[in-house]
């Protein structure tokens, strides 16, 4: 039950005075162009975020979704982007699973969570279908 209740009780990062909203945005924005290229940099497919600000139920403001086309690329897929969002960001995961059965990772920054998956677990569980009310960019090269 705990998992839970962190997960409807999220909350963001304290900002430096005088970052407000428009400071989380812009952070935001950062991370998520930071984690596409950390992906597009180990040739992950069919990349698409999710903005998922719109629906009330959401756990996360970004969903952020690739193909792995193998188990080894599924690891070095989420091993990137822990480490380009760590270093460009100075962000580190406040929550990750996955890495042991490499099936599919998931990487949780609070707002912003990635999906990186084996294209058959893709579309078993077929997150786009589910949060259909968000609106996807896709972000292949």
């Amino acid at each position: 039950m705990e998992k839970l209740v962190a997960l409807t009780h999220r909350t963001t990062k304290s900002l430096p005075a005088g970052k407000g909203v428009k400071g989380r945005l812009a952070g935001r924005s950062k991370i998520i162009r930071t984690i596409i290229e950390a992906i597009q940099e180990k040739k992950g497919e069919h990349i698409v975020s999710l903005d998922l600000r719109k629906i009330p139920e959401a756990v996360a403001d970004f969903f952020i979704i690739c193909d792995a086309t193998s188990m080894p690329q599924v690891r070095a897929i989420g091993d990137n982007i822990r480490h380009m969002v760590e270093e460009v960001c100075d962000e580190k995961p406040f929550h990750q699973e996955g890495f042991n059965n490499l099936q599919w990772v998931l990487i949780d920054y609070v707002n912003v969570v990635v999906h990186v998956m084996l294209p058959e677990n893709r579309k078993f569980y077929r997150l786009e279908e589910m949060w259909s009310d968000a609106s996807a960019v896709a972000h292949d090269e």
